[in-house]
């Protein structure tokens, strides 16, 4: 039997991109898989608006301009919501004019001014 050597020729690279380090990867490993895209609709708000109609929950709804606005949310839909309130005309209100929403009596909404 004979011994036979191989032989490979030096190749030359030209650095002109740096190495990337060598990956040591099993051949049973599974390649890594990229992380989903976060889904468009989270439905939160949706869930939210349902939680506080079935509980009638007392809200205040605090609009663009700083007018505070108190009452039960009824329905809503994609682009407004409608407010009962005790003693005044129901209204329907716009959701782009709404800056926040709370539970009425909250007072982290407040600012934990605690009416000052």
């Amino acid at each position: 039997m004979v011994n036979r050597k191989l032989f490979r020729p030096a190749l030359e690279v030209k650095d002109s991109y740096p190495s990337r380090p060598a990956q040591a990867a099993a051949p049973t490993a599974v390649p890594p898989r990229k992380k989903p895209a976060p889904p468009e609709q989270t439905f939160a708000e949706n869930f939210y608006y349902v939680k506080q109609m079935q509980a009638r929950t007392p809200v205040a709804v605090v609009l663009t301009d700083g007018e505070v606005l108190r009452g039960t949310v009824e329905w809503y839909d994609r682009d407004c919501i409608k407010l009962t309130r005790f003693g005044s005309p129901n209204l329907l209100i716009y959701k782009h004019c709404i800056r926040y929403l709370y539970k009425d009596g909250e007072d982290a909404a407040q600012g934990g001014t605690n009416g000052q």
